[in-house]
């Protein structure tokens, strides 16, 4: 057998890399989709609707595709409930208020360290190996993320009055993606991952209702005076970059880890870039070139299993 055949990716993990980079793309997406219904909804109102068309479009999807929601032990239950809370509510609440004090564009940048936090925290919490090939994939994603981001928008380093505290606010992101990506594994192989989002988007769906409800920020005549373009970014976002998008990733998860999946998330600006070069006519620069070369190398080590085939050289 020749190196290169040693070496290259497991036949059955190809489909799963194919989903996980469809994913990704769709929630670069959602950045072009959010752009578009900015200014129109509250933040806090037009999450609550996103993903009330999630939850929507996962009942259909699951009386149409005859899958049985399993009924949850009340173990189960609880770690729904903190999936919903943290992956759900929490996320968007840190996202969306965040936002008020830094750009959209600094913001991303440290979204942009989803892939080191989730590989750190799998080795701590999980004793799941990094070996140096992963550390240096994960390190090349981030790298070309920023590379990205900043040839994009080069006032993304500057920083504001009160930038702290829209810092520390996203930073609360990483660790509401984080405990969503970790601690579904166990769930999406007991329960299943249609059922895991789909209960977890119901929970989280209901606390944000809630809070807007208590904020007052249920503005039904600006959602009667939307227009054909915001309620397809409202659709696009809620079906596609939640609904179907979410069950992809935790599918992926399950299959190859949360690590190895984890990275495929700096497809995120890669894809917003490449979508706002198509659709809102924004400039593609040689830096983002750079850097979506850079993310797909580091995808590429992070994903290729050199360790394994070493072994097998040396048996």
């Amino acid at each position: 057998m020749s190196g290169y055949e040693q070496t290259r990716p497991a036949p059955s993990d190809v489909p799963v890399y194919v989903n996980l980079a469809l994913v990704t793309m769709v929630w670069g997406g959602t950045w072009v989709a959010g752009r578009l219904l900015a200014g129109h909804l509250s933040p806090m109102f037009a999450a609550s609707l996103r993903f009330l068309l999630a939850s929507a479009a996962l009942l259909v999807f699951v009386r149409l595709a005859r899958i049985p929601l399993a009924r949850p032990s009340r173990r189960q239950w609880l770690q729904l409930a903190v999936l919903g809370f943290f992956g759900i509510f929490f996320y968007n609440l840190c996202f969306f208020y965040g936002l008020q004090y830094i750009n959209a564009s600094r913001a991303s940048l440290i979204v942009a360290l989803n892939p080191a936090v989730i590989g750190l925290a799998s080795w701590l919490l999980f004793k799941e190996r990094l070996g140096r090939m992963k550390v240096l994939g994960i390190a090349v994603c981030i790298a070309g993320a920023g590379a990205v981001i900043v040839s994009r928008d080069p006032q993304s380093l500057a920083a504001s009055p009160g930038a702290w505290i829209g810092d520390l606010l996203i930073f609360g992101c990483l660790l509401g993606w984080g405990v969503y990506s970790l601690f579904s594994r166990s769930l999406s192989r007991s329960l299943g991952p249609v059922q895991t989002v789909t209960y977890s988007i119901l929970l989280g769906t209901g606390m944000l209702w809630a809070l807007a409800a208590l904020r007052g920020e249920l503005d039904w005549a600006a959602l009667a005076n939307l227009g054909a373009q915001q309620w397809w970014s409202l659709t696009y976002l809620g079906v596609l970059g939640s609904a179907l998008a979410y069950i992809g990733y935790y599918d992926g998860i399950r299959k190859i880890g949360a690590t190895r999946a984890g990275v495929f998330i700096a497809l995120n600006p890669l894809t917003a870039v490449i979508l706002g070069a198509l659709l809102l006519g924004e400039q593609l620069t040689p830096a983002m070139c750079l850097g979506g070369a850079l993310i797909l190398a580091g995808i590429y080590l992070c994903n290729k299993p050199f360790a394994a085939a070493r072994k097998r050289r040396i048996l």
